[in-house]
């Protein structure tokens, strides 16, 4: 499946700002489930500096500073995205015990390594009470996708989606207490269990395919970011990605932006200002199959882009 993304962040400020640094992870990641065709990043004002690396755990960021005195800035990321997850092999998976012993037992440090996935983050602590939860589904011997699934599941059904209940900042135990949140904190709440169990787990940042009622126009601009988990199954059947939100294992419906130990590994934007008083701040996000889009929209002023692909 071939996805067009648009990714609009507006920031409105109540005093004009004199200098921005901001950190961008906006371009899609390129693996062996998806292919970044085109990636594009615009900013207005025009940067005064861009430079881009990849980051520590695969990640595309493009770190930009803008010194225009400005009280609106925009961030306009546009891709073109060829996902071919394709659904996960029959074939049975390891028992989750061994996988734990394979993942402490790993002496790779790549982005695609176990490593870096183990152990606890400030977000992501061992919590004694969410490892009890998620050891009801580890039972001893049970393989580790079946296992992975039904944690899942649990966390699906036994939590409640209020956008309301928490915030980017809530901590993962809070969000476990109230069994309460959004995709956010069921991401960082598996993790912990997960790892509270000794086992190597990712939290993933991207965008989710909606499909409109029959007969409705897709809403422009309606979509938004979304966050699901990766758990490492072994050598052999590599890592396999679950949507405790929606209950799902992930598929082409799914597009992946960016893998870290925790949301602030794959924050979209962060960064620093120097402006007195408050800040607004608007996004909007569209993920459109191709035989779907229409035009591409007319580009933001700032002509001097970021740019991947062709």
């Amino acid at each position: 499946m071939i996805y067009v993304l648009r990714h609009k962040t507006t920031y409105a400020y109540e005093s004009p700002v004199t200098f921005a640094r901001c950190v961008l992870r906006l371009t899609p990641r390129s693996s062996k489930v998806q292919s970044v065709r085109e990636s594009s990043v615009m900013i207005a004002p025009a940067p005064s500096h861009r430079s881009r690396r990849t980051g520590p755990f695969g990640e595309e960021v493009l770190t930009v500073v803008v010194e225009t005195p400005h009280r609106e800035l925009v961030i306009e990321a546009r891709s073109v995205v060829d996902v071919h997850a394709g659904a996960i092999a029959a074939s049975p998976s390891p028992p989750w015990e061994e996988v734990r012993a394979r993942g402490y037992g790993s002496a790779g440090l790549g982005p695609e390594d176990p490593a870096a996935y183990l152990y606890p983050t400030a977000r992501t602590p061992v919590i004694p009470a969410v490892t009890g939860f998620a050891r009801a589904s580890f039972v001893p011997g049970r393989e580790i996708v079946e296992a992975g699934a039904d944690l899942m599941t649990r966390i699906y059904s036994d939590f409640v989606y209020d956008g309301d209940a928490t915030d980017v900042s809530t901590p993962a135990a809070e969000a476990f207490e109230a069994r309460r949140g959004v995709c956010q904190d069921f991401a960082h709440i598996m993790i912990c269990g997960l790892r509270g169990l000794g086992l190597p787990a990712a939290y993933v940042s991207g965008y989710l395919r909606t499909r409109p009622p029959p007969g409705r126009a897709r809403l422009q601009g309606a979509d938004a970011t979304h966050a699901w988990i990766s758990l490492w199954c072994g050598e052999e059947t590599g890592w396999i990605s679950l949507d405790p939100t929606n209950a799902l294992i992930v598929g082409d419906d799914h597009i992946v932006l960016a893998i870290g130990r925790d949301y602030s590994d794959v924050a979209p934007i962060d960064g620093i200002l120097l402006a007195p008083g408050d800040q607004s701040l608007k996004v909007e996000v569209d993920v459109t199959p191709r035989e779907e889009a229409g035009p591409r929209p007319a580009p933001l002023r700032d002509k001097s882009a970021d740019r991947l692909g062709s």
